[in-house]
């Protein structure tokens, strides 16, 4: 079964329903939901989706939020080990750093961001949501 670590940026598209794409992000959920593939979150994006989402939603809508990713996704850790992974690499943004540790750390297939150009360096496969769900309708095979 594929696994796929989701950037940040994919799962507030989902929590905040930002069309117009949220509707990838929704059929990624429900795929792995389904079991079709299994779906990573990064455990530093939940402090960012909790702050993002209450700015935009109140306190309530924030906890919602991450409770959803929490009894929902698989959570890719972090640790001392994935912080001086991501130190170490040659990327300029230790946010997308810290995602490609996260994702070697978890043996994920690829990371699945709306900005690949983010993820130039990384030694493992980037795709766009709309490349998972096409590959779920069996138009494509990443």
């Amino acid at each position: 079964m594929k696994r796929y670590l989701l950037d940040t940026s994919v799962l507030l598209d989902l929590l905040l329903n930002r069309s117009p794409w949220a509707a990838d992000a929704v059929v990624l959920w429900d795929a792995h939901r389904q079991s079709q593939i299994r779906v990573l979150a990064a455990a530093f994006s939940l402090p960012t989706i909790f702050y993002i989402v209450r700015k935009q939603g109140g306190v309530s809508a924030a906890r919602t939020a991450v409770q959803a990713c929490l009894t929902t996704l698989d959570i890719a850790p972090v640790d001392q080990a994935t912080l001086l992974a991501a130190q170490a690499l040659a990327g300029v943004d230790f946010e997308d750093d810290l995602q490609i540790a996260c994702a070697l750390q978890a043996g994920v297939n690829a990371i699945v961001t709306r900005d690949p150009r983010g993820f130039a360096a990384c030694p493992i496969s980037v795709l766009t949501p709309t490349d998972v769900v096409a590959s779920l309708s069996g138009l494509t095979t990443p």
